[in-house]
């Protein structure tokens, strides 16, 4: 299956979008030279026969849209996308997407009990982890119990400027 990406720089970094030419199938921070291994690994495990094609064109909305949230002038995404992963993480990105609202947080228990596995809060650390559409996904927005910042895969220094950017 050919999966086309595309690259911008963003105040955080730079950003690489993978689309099916239809959907969006991941965002991920670097450049694709950074990440190609790991995207190639994910792929494999998902997609049959995945070759990457470098066409931005094919992202340009994506990129647009992203950029739109870092001028403040988007709070919210629009383009389609499809999430590759296990039905529990599925769940659990669907619930960041739907239910933590910008500029808000929330933490991994309430993100548990919203997907009704309330003793589930580790499983749901492992899910966020794993999150495939990092800023349009909110992954960031996901804090601890005590309020405190934890856990970011892009690195705590993003998360921080991601909340920051929503607070204004």
């Amino acid at each position: 299956m050919e999966l086309y990406y595309g690259e911008t720089t963003s105040p955080v970094g730079s950003i690489t979008m993978i689309s099916d030419g239809t959907k969006a199938v991941r965002m991920e921070y670097g450049s694709f030279a950074e990440i190609e291994a790991k995207m190639y690994k994910w792929a494999k495990r998902f997609i049959s026969s995945p070759v990457f094609i470098h066409k931005p064109e094919k992202v340009k909305h994506i990129i647009a849209e992203l950029e739109d949230y870092f001028q403040g002038e988007r709070t919210s995404f629009s383009f389609d996308f499809d999430f590759y992963g296990t039905p529990f993480q599925q769940k659990v990105w669907q619930a960041l997407y739907e239910k933590i609202p910008y500029g808000q947080t929330r933490s991994y228990k309430e993100i548990a009990r919203e997907i009704g596995k309330p003793k589930a809060v580790r499983a749901i650390g492992g899910a966020v982890n794993k999150n495939p559409f990092s800023i349009v996904v909110p992954c960031h927005r996901v804090i601890g119990a005590n309020g405190k910042m934890v856990g970011y895969g892009g690195g705590l220094d993003k998360k921080e400027f991601l909340l920051a950017h929503e607070a204004k």
